[in-house]
């Protein structure tokens, strides 16, 4: 296929909380953005879950707003592509109507399933296939779930879709998946396509039909259909290309993958993804089976991938409670007020004092381990520690939660490249490439997820003859200069590193201990009422 009349591309990045539009013209410079809110709903026992029709809204308001901000965007738009937030189900039925809402990667009710299938005999060959540590985030263990308590659900269900795939349908009217989600979940990475042992050992051999056709973005776009034009303004019959998942989409728009040896890119927002570009046979597999591979939009190329369910959260959650705190003295402080106030906090606390596991999440933790029973703790506080002490705890917990998950993908990074709320931060990113020892780059791109996307558009449409071609302009020229570790920081990290790595370990019975307190509380407070 050859480029069209246009001279823009639109990439979507729908993420758990904000859906962005944003327009970049053929050679990667950013021209606008449009953002709306994506909202979505908790319930006890692990609820998490989005309405498919609303996302749907949300996309096509952005683009609408993305449309009011560039001129002439229908007849410019030469094409656009989708990403999203990954794992979880969406699941349509007849006439392509949602069967209840999407169970989104936050939800864990589908714990009892990755207990059960963990211990089964295929789930070693599952892993070596897939690459991907089962947990509850994933749809594989979702269906499986669902199948035992819910089967009904399933019946009503025609497709199985992740939210980019539900959203590629909504644009194009074509239910089909992309070559990332497929092989994590029920395939081969090597071969990027479903694989009939892995769909075993979940189970779910009956309901195969559900999984949809695999197009590759890169190779085969679809038009945008006259139903989508007419929600979204612009013109029917504009090549829509469906990307790959987001993780991996923000790390190709940051440089994951731009031919430089030893170097790996590392996410540091709500959440944490820590990846590394490989060849396909070069992946390192854990004895403890955790972790994603995740094929890049490259031949033989993939990301070996371990994330941890919260990041930046335990940041949230520390300066929360000295908002509160300062609150029940008359003091009034803004969340970015707090934020400003960190680097000064880190400058007048010493490093390696206290250890903070940051398993803040209730999900528990899915990278270098997973256990849904995880939670965040602070071990070795003494009565001369202070509230600065604290905060240098809990950001230093982010640097060795991510060399935790480094160190089960092999070596420490040459480089690393960051992207995310942290990159921002001089301050965190000193801890960070000195917890991993790496020297750190942080782009230029504002928005990587939605330019990673673009870029399997431009490859697409024949802008640029393959990927590389495409990183070469759109990546590469963005990447700032490298900022070397701190030697004494280095060392201090790596001297606290086994003292981390140990006390994960120790506490996993202490998490378990804890969980069965909760539930047994809650039992008994069901009785009593």
């Amino acid at each position: 296929m050859t480029a069209g009349t246009g001279d823009l591309i639109i990439g979507i990045d729908a993420g758990t909380s904000v859906i962005k539009a944003v327009g970049f013209d053929l050679s990667g410079r950013q021209i606008a953005a449009a953002a709306v809110p994506n909202r979505y709903d908790t319930a006890s026992g692990g609820v998490a879950t989005q309405p498919l029709a609303r996302t749907w809204e949300d996309c096509a308001r952005a683009l609408r707003a993305l449309g009011d901000r560039i001129d002439r965007l229908p007849e410019r738009c030469a094409a656009l592509a989708v990403t999203a937030q990954g794992d979880g189900t969406w699941l349509v039925g007849a006439g392509d109507a949602p069967v209840g809402d999407a169970w989104l990667w936050l939800d864990a009710r589908a714990a009892p399933a990755v207990s059960r299938l963990k211990s089964g005999p295929l789930e070693r060959a599952r892993f070596e296939a897939t690459g991907t540590g089962l947990n509850t985030c994933q749809m594989g263990a979702q269906m499986a779930h669902i199948d035992a308590t819910e089967p009904e659900r399933l019946d009503r269900a025609e497709t199985a879709l992740h939210c980019k795939d539900w959203l590629y349908l909504k644009l194009t009217g074509i239910r089909a998946t992309d070559p990332s989600e497929a092989s994590f979940t029920f395939g081969n990475f090597r071969s990027r396509a479903y694989d009939d042992t892995v769909i075993a050992a979940l189970g779910l051999e009956h309901r195969r039909h559900l999984l949809p056709e695999i197009v590759d973005g890169t190779r085969q776009t679809h038009p945008l259909s006259p139903a989508a034009a007419r929600e979204t303004g612009l013109r029917a019959g504009t090549p829509v290309s469906l990307g790959h998942v987001d993780m991996v989409m923000t790390a190709l728009g940051a440089g994951v993958h731009t031919g430089t040896p030893g170097a790996a890119c590392s996410t540091v927002g709500s959440t944490g993804v820590h990846m590394r570009a490989v060849r396909d046979t070069d992946v390192v597999l854990n004895e403890a089976g955790t972790g994603y591979v995740i094929a890049l939009p490259a031949p033989g190329m993939v990301t070996q991938v371990q994330t941890n369910m919260a990041a930046t959260l335990n940041i949230d959650w520390a300066l929360a409670l000295a908002g509160e705190l300062m609150a029940e003295m008359g003091v009034e402080a803004s969340h970015a007020d707090l934020v400003a106030r960190i680097e000064g906090w880190l400058a007048r606390s010493r490093p390696g004092e206290i250890l903070y596991h940051p398993y803040i999440s209730e999900a528990g933790e899915r990278g270098p381990f997973v256990d849904a029973d995880a939670r965040a703790g602070f071990v070795g506080l003494s009565q001369g520690h202070r509230f600065p002490d604290l905060i240098r705890a809990v950001v230093e917990g982010l640097g060795l939660a991510a060399r935790d998950c480094y160190a089960a993908m092999g070596d420490m990074p040459a480089e690393l490249r960051l992207t995310g709320g942290a990159a921002r931060s001089r301050a965190l990113r000193g801890v960070l490439a000195a917890a991993t020892g790496s020297a750190v780059r942080v782009s230029a791109r504002e928005e990587a997820g939605a330019a990673g996307a673009a870029m399997m558009a431009a490859v697409a449409i024949g802008a640029y003859p393959d990927m590389e071609a495409c990183i070469a302009e759109w990546v590469t020229p963005l990447l700032g200069a490298a900022e070397p570790p701190d030697p004494v920081l280095r060392d201090t990290y790596a001297s606290l590193f086994p003292a981390y790595a140990r006390a994960r370990a120790a506490l996993a019975p202490v998490w378990d201990g804890l969980a069965q307190h909760r539930a047994a509380m809650a039992a008994n407070e069901r009785t009593a009422t």
